[in-house]
């Protein structure tokens, strides 16, 4: 059974989590109400893993991903970030280096790969809770902006009527491409924002809408990255 990537991905609105953080938790630190990523920082929830479909396919960094590999895959933080995972239900620890976005369920904050997954003994459930702590970030971060997610369709009509009703109240709005484990997926994604604060206060604006929005790092993506 593949686990993670999308598995429970619902077809309207999902949540918004911040970007994620590490080691031990300091007082009054962590990603959400920062906006900027540092070293030290930490975050706590839900992690999944994936592999197949996704062993051998390009990820958001370009490269390939290779599930027998130490990597990650997270909403906001930088690419290339090296990021220590706790399993809080066992103290076994990875450390993992972000190449890839996601994962895009509300409840869930990390992706791991297969193998990272199993250095922790989280395969078999599945997910695990666990605390993040950032222990490296990249030189030159790439390039990127935030976007705030408010749906995921199977259906791609479905897809486009949310993402004109959002070009047309919010100016900006995107439909992307995301295969899951469950099938192709359309997300509409509103905005365009160069920092975590403007990212924040369209959130909060679609709240008010009755959504419950969700904030992704858009990278500058390779042409092969089938976005």
């Amino acid at each position: 059974m593949i686990r993670g990537r999308g598995g429970a991905l619902l077809a309207i609105s999902l949540a918004v989590l911040a970007p994620a953080g590490c080691g031990r938790r300091k007082a009054g630190v962590s990603l959400p109400a920062a906006p900027r990523v540092s070293i030290g920082m930490t975050e706590e929830g839900m992690a999944s893993w994936y592999g197949h479909p996704y062993h051998g396919r390009p990820t958001t960094s370009g490269e390939i991903y290779d599930m027998e590999k130490l990597t990650a895959a997270h909403r906001t933080l930088p690419l290339g970030a090296r990021v220590r995972v706790e399993n809080l239900s066992n103290g076994r620890t990875v450390e993992v280096r972000i190449n890839d976005r996601g994962p895009f369920d509300k409840d869930r904050i990390i992706d791991l790969s297969h193998a990272a997954a199993r250095r922790i003994a989280m395969i078999g459930p599945g997910t695990a809770r666990v605390r993040l702590t950032v222990i490296g970030l990249p030189e030159t971060p790439s390039p990127g902006f935030y976007a705030v997610q408010v749906g995921s369709f199977q259906s791609r009509g479905n897809a486009e009527r949310l993402r004109s009703r959002m070009a047309r109240e919010h100016g900006a709005a995107v439909i992307r491409s995301y295969e899951s484990g469950r099938g192709l997926f359309y997300r509409v994604l509103v905005g365009h924002e160069s920092d975590w604060n403007a990212a924040n206060a369209l959130v909060e604006k679609l709240r008010r809408e009755n959504f419950t929005p969700l904030v992704i790092r858009i990278d500058e993506l390779p042409a092969n990255a089938g976005l």
